[in-house]
């Protein structure tokens, strides 16, 4: 080997969103000028730069490189010592690469983004918000989620109360709202509450929510109960107090003498008149839709018979899914498609298939989803934010769960709704996994998730980036 190097120092620490730098130095023990050529290389590569990109020896001098590391402040700079290495190349002897190793220990933070989704429920005797806890640190976070409210007026059920999330993961809490006292009458009332994660030794996260509390029965039906109760009265009233005024209108007749003579009785019950007959006319006949009868008498008034041709019902992800299960009973399937804003909805694929487009530099803005064999799914969109002030998205609603063989769907197809940039999915047993292509980024890793209440998420949370492509695989 024809070069000597040290790394000084060996071993070096950063916090996230800063650098530091670490000195390469080499020297040519060999007998001829050459060129070196630096790329450091490993998980930590895209953060590390080398300055200068080559360096110029002559036999039994010595240079020195610099390295830069700075990791951002963001989940993917995990926490702990990250291996690093440098591959120098030589010109004159492009065979012998020489590649020095070293260490760079990343410094934890936490840091945690809470929501409301929605922040307003309604109801008469609960609500039930689901709080979305993200993880943007880069360790593992633990925390307990509590509810409160002044005056005591809500009981609050947490479902998990307790939760731990991945750097770069989110969790969902199903809290429901209990008022203490149900509203029989009257207009609906506002019940502000909040929903706090606390973290050990850190300040708790406060979320605040409205819960507007709406009567049993509504105003109108109790305006409509009495109005309807009044006119009872006064009918019963008029109908018991009402007594009809009878006069007799009958008057003596004089009898002629030696005339006996009976007037007959007048009727009591009119005759009706006679129901018209059921064959007095014939009902007009339908015309004939039978090919050939347009030619055929010639009093009518010859009018063509229009033909409708049905629309064809679209292909989406659970006729996919369904058709997979019919072949195979037993087995675990995935079908998905995306709508791909200026295109519209693309074929269902299934099972690892990708779903949208690549390099094209169009968005997805919905995407279509069924399972088979896994007890249903539900899912959430991250989209992007015109109004964003840190960078990143927000979560929309969260999805139903749906059951196997059906559609599900997160996003939206509507013109002035927002592309995606994240969406999270979930399955009721087994695992689900995925890859996602992001604008200006590509492929990133695999990533896994368990059964519900655990979520599969993929994409980016930079509001300048969107989701490209997917795929998924149960």
């Amino acid at each position: 080997m024809s070069l000597w190097t040290s790394l000084e120092p060996a071993s070096a620490t950063v916090d996230p969103g800063s650098s530091t730098r670490v000195g390469l130095r080499l020297r040519n023990t060999g007998d001829v000028v050459d060129e070196y050529r630096f790329e450091p290389v490993g998980p930590i590569a895209p953060w590390t730069t080398v300055e200068p990109r080559t360096l110029r020896l002559y036999p039994g001098t010595t240079g020195t490189v610099e390295l830069t590391f700075a990791p951002p402040r963001t989940p993917d700079a995990t926490a702990g010592p990250n291996p690093y290495a440098v591959r120098i190349t030589p010109t004159e002897h492009p065979e012998a690469v020489t590649v020095p190793e070293g260490n760079l220990t990343i410094t934890p933070f936490t840091e945690l983004r809470a929501e409301l989704v929605p922040p307003t429920v309604k109801g008469r005797f609960r609500g039930r918000p689901k709080l979305a806890i993200d993880n943007l640190g880069n360790t593992k976070l633990t925390a307990s989620v509590s509810g409160s409210d002044n005056g005591d007026q809500l009981v609050y059920d947490l479902h998990p109360s307790n939760v731990q999330i991945e750097p770069g993961r989110a969790a969902f809490v199903d809290a429901t709202l209990k008022p203490r006292k149900i509203i029989w009458f009257g207009p609906k009332e506002q019940r502000p509450y909040r929903l706090t994660v606390q973290r050990s030794g850190v300040q708790p996260e406060p979320v605040d929510g409205t819960y507007i509390q709406r009567g049993f029965l509504p105003r109108w039906l109790a305006t409509l109960f009495g109005t309807l109760m009044a006119l009872a009265l006064t009918f019963a009233l008029i109908w018991f107090n009402y007594k009809p005024h009878v006069q007799s209108l009958a008057q003596e007749q004089p009898v002629a003498a030696g005339v006996t003579s009976i007037a007959p009785s007048p009727s009591t019950t009119p005759t009706p008149p006679p129901a018209p007959s059921q064959t007095a006319a014939a009902a007009p006949a339908a015309p004939s839709t039978e090919a050939g009868n347009d030619n055929g008498g010639g009093g009518g008034g010859g009018g063509a018979t229009a033909t409708v041709t049905a629309k064809p019902k679209q292909d989406t992800a659970a006729t996919a899914v369904n058709r997979l299960a019919a072949a195979d009973p037993g087995g675990r399937h995935i079908c998905y498609r995306a709508y791909i804003q200026g295109t519209g909805w693309s074929k269902p694929v299934c099972d690892g298939t990708i779903a949208g487009t690549i390099g094209k530099n169009t968005p997805i803005k919905d995407i279509n989803v069924a399972v088979y064999g896994v007890d249903g799914s539900a899912g959430n969109s991250f989209v992007y934010d015109s109004q964003s002030t840190n960078g990143q998205g927000k979560w929309m609603t969260w999805t139903k769960i749906v059951g196997d063989g059906k559609d599900n769907y997160i996003g939206s197809t509507k013109p002035a709704d927002p592309y995606l940039e994240t969406f999270t999915v979930n399955v009721g047993n087994g695992q689900i996994c995925g890859y996602a292509h992001v604008r200006n980024v590509g492929w990133g890793n695999q990533a896994c998730s368990d059964a519900r209440p655990a979520l599969l998420t993929l994409g980016t949370w930079d509001n300048t980036l969107w989701l490209e492509a997917f795929k998924l695989t149960v």
